[in-house]
Order: structure tokens, then C-alpha cells, then sequence
């Protein structure tokens, strides 16, 4: 169908155009084989089309609460080129009802529509696992929903026509926004358990990995991993269901005490480094620590709310020179988003402790002789990612 990409963000419309996607979710080849596929930052341009789908960021603010501010800006500018009869589908993660109670009103003022009667909306939450590969959007189940039952099937039909894995109409579109804001509200509270037992099996001198692979032997066990729990997911959308939950008066307390404990990781980290600093007397202050790894998952450029910041700042509290390498991030977007500079490890013998932080390809094929080169004949080497064998490295979570 003839599509149009549509962002306010003009070097990433014209990098698109050029055949260039900077995420690294889709090829050149990709790009260019997709005929019918165009893309503008005018929105005018966007008038005559008859479906639109809304995708914008949904992060948090300062104090933790969900800054609905470009899905308020989305819903405005298409307020301004709605026609009657046309559908916005909305995908960006919400709170249950944020689509009805927030976004739809928005439009009907700046159009002058009524909804339900002039123009409808429909809510297909994106699942996309961002640097992965194997699960992309055509083969991962789409959960659908509608204005009513006429665009619920709608929509549903739309998906199904690129979605090989299937759909699932929901009943409703606050179904649907529920669906998606627990998917990951369940799997920080998992980790969150995790992360707990790891601190509690360190204080216990017991091997977590080991643990965590004997108790797997029991078929229903949750293979999860303790971690850091960053991204613009996992580490914010539990944020946007415990905001709706406290307007309705209830406190919620597991999901809230989840974040807090995975919030707090990039603190433990620290300290737990430089305790064995201390016992190898190893002095702190003035230490040089290397940090490998920025972006919030392994094989991706994406550093939204990545809690390696987190490690890097506490760091810094210890008056310790931090060096920061990763090769799938751009140094100008970790200036642009955390005042950081990235280096290239050019230092052998230099370093007085190593994070492994993230487990990038280009680490793991480094191997663990070559990254211990890296640090000084005295030196800790942690490795929160269990990217080598416990017998190779001083410290793992």
C-alpha cells in the first residue's frame, strides 16, 4: 500500500531517503526495495491518506512520571489534517484509557470532528525487540483493537496483511493498552526478584549464574537474569500503569518496589567495586576505571534510559577517571545525551578496573585474555553480563 514515514526530525527523514537507517533495524537493501514506501517531514503532505499510525517516544519525566508530551504533539498535528471517515491507530505504550481520555479529545478539538461518528481510532501496541533480528514485525504476534467493532475488524484486517505470526483482537482498546504496559511491568518485577536474589547470594558468597542454572533444571522455572533494566521499555512502562493506578487512588506496591531495586543496580554495581578495589588495595580515588558499553542492550546503537549512565556517574562520585568504549553507539549522540565522551581502547596496562557492561559481539569475540590486557598487573575485572567463565574474572552479579 502506498505509505508515507512521516518525522519532525528532518535529517532522519533525509537519511531514510538516502537509503540510510541510523536504528539498524532495517537494511539499505530493505529501504530500497520498498517501492511504494516515501517519506516527508510536511505534514501537509500527510493530508490525503486515510490511515494514520502514531509511534512517537512516551518516556518519563524527572520525578518518574509519564511525560505524554510528543503524543500530545502527535495528536495535535493530525487534529490539523484528519478528514472524515479516516483512522488513527495509536501505538506508542500508554496507561489503560490514556488513548480515550488524552489523545481522541485532542483531535476532535483542533478538527472539529466528532469521533466515533467522523473519524475513528483503533490501538495495536509495537512489540519490536529492538537489535534482534529473529523477531522482527512481520513475525510477532500483533495484539489489535478498535473504536468499535467495524475498526476493531478494521484493524485487525490491516495488520494481518503483513503480520505472518497472527493477531489478537482485543476487546477493547483499554484492553489492549493494558496488554502491552504489563508485558513489560512483568518481566522488570521478574528481574527485579533476580537482581534481589543476586544481592542476597553475594552477601551469601554463593554463585548466582550457578543458582540460577541448578534451579532451572525444574521445567517451570523463568529463565531471568540479574542485570541492568534500561531501555525505553522495560525501565519506564511500569511507570505509566502505577501513574494511572494512583490516580484511582490504589498505591501500588510490588511494581514500585521492582523499580526501585532495579533503579538502584547501577549504585550497587559501584560499590561492590569498589569494595574488592579496597580488599586487592587497589587505592580508589583517582582509580581509572574502563566501561565497556553504553547502549542499553547488547548489538544495538539505542541509548534511551540506559543505566550504564548510572555506573558511569556513581564512578565519578569516587573522584574515578572513567574511560567508555562501544562500538555500536555514536560518540556525538552520547555527547548529545549524556554530556559523554566514547574512546577507542588504545591503553593497555592502564586500568585499574574493567565493567563489563554490555555484551556486545565485538567484546565477546575480544575474548577475556585481550580485555584483561586492558588493566593493570593489579587490576578488578567485573563482568555484569556473564560474557566469560567465573574462573577468568574477579566479580560477576
Amino acid at each position: 500500500m502506498p505509505t508515507v514515514g512521516f518525522d519532525i526530525n528532518q535529517s532522519r527523514v533525509d537519511e531514510l531517503k538516502s537509503g540510510i537507517d541510523s536504528t539498524l533495524e532495517c537494511s539499505p537493501d530493505e529501504l530500497k526495495s520498498a517501492e511504494l514506501l516515501t517519506y516527508t517531514a510536511v505534514l501537509n503532505e500527510l493530508e490525503d491518506y486515510n490511515v494514520y499510525i502514531v509511534t512517537v517516544p512516551t518516556p518519563i519525566d524527572e520525578h518518574k512520571q509519564p511525560d505524554l508530551t510528543p503524543l500530545i504533539k502527535a495528536s495535535q498535528a493530525l487534529g490539523s489534517i484528519v478528514s472524515k471517515g479516516d483512522i488513527i491507530i495509536y501505538e506508542s505504550t500508554v496507561y489503560p484509557g490514556a488513548t480515550e481520555e488524552i489523545c481522541i479529545p485532542i483531535v476532535e478539538s483542533v478538527s472539529g470532528l466528532t469521533f466515533n461518528q467522523d473519524f475513528f481510532a483503533g490501538y495495536s501496541p509495537e512489540r519490536i525487540n529492538p537489535g534482534d533480528k529473529e523477531h522482527r514485525v512481520t513475525n510477532i504476534l500483533k495484539v489489535t483493537s478498535g473504536s468499535n467493532e467495524e475498526i476493531a475488524e478494521f484493524v485487525d484486517q490491516l495488520y494481518k496483511t503483513i503480520i505472518t505470526a497472527g493477531t489478537h483482537k482485543a476487546s477493547s482498546i483499554k484492553v489492549a493498552e493494558a496488554a502491552k504496559v504489563i508485558e513489560n511491568t512483568q518481566r522488570d518485577v521478574n528481574i527485579a526478584l533476580i537482581n534481589e536474589l543476586s544481592i542476597i547470594f553475594n552477601k551469601l558468597s554463593i554463585d548466582t549464574l550457578e543458582v540460577l542454572e541448578a534451579a532451572g533444571t525444574k521445567w517451570n522455572f523463568l529463565p531471568f537474569r540479574p542485570g541492568l533494566v534500561g531501555g525505553h521499555c522495560i525501565g519506564v512502562d511500569p511507570y505509566y500503569l502505577t501513574h494511572k493506578a494512583q490516580s484511582l487512588g490504589y498505591h501500588p506496591e510490588m511494581i514500585l518496589a521492582g523499580r526501585r531495586l532495579n533503579d538502584g543496580m547501577g549504585k550497587y554495581v559501584v560499590s561492590e567495586l569498589v569494595k574488592k578495589m579496597l580488599k586487592q588495595r587497589i587505592h580508589v580515588e583517582g582509580a581509572n576505571v574502563l566501561v565497556m558499553g553504553l547502549t542499553f542492550k547488547e548489538n544495538c546503537p539505542d541509548l534511551r534510559n540506559t543505566k550504564v549512565v548510572d555506573i558511569v556517574s556513581e564512578l565519578k562520585e569516587y573522584n574515578i577517571n572513567v574511560d567508555i568504549v562501544d562500538p555500536w553507539c555514536s560518540n556525538e549522540e552520547a555527547e548529545h545525551e549524556y554530556g559523554l565522551s566514547l574512546c577507542n581502547i588504545e591503553k593497555p596496562d592502564h586500568y585499574d578496573g574493567i565493567i563489563m557492561a554490555v555484551s556486545h559481539d565485538q567484546f565477546k569475540t575480544m575474548g577475556v585474555q585481550k580485555v584483561r590486557s586492558f588493566g593493570k598487573a593489579n587490576h578488578v575485572l567485573y563482568d555484569l553480563k556473564y560474557v566469560f567463565d567465573k574462573e577468568s574474572i574477579d566479580m560477576r552479579l
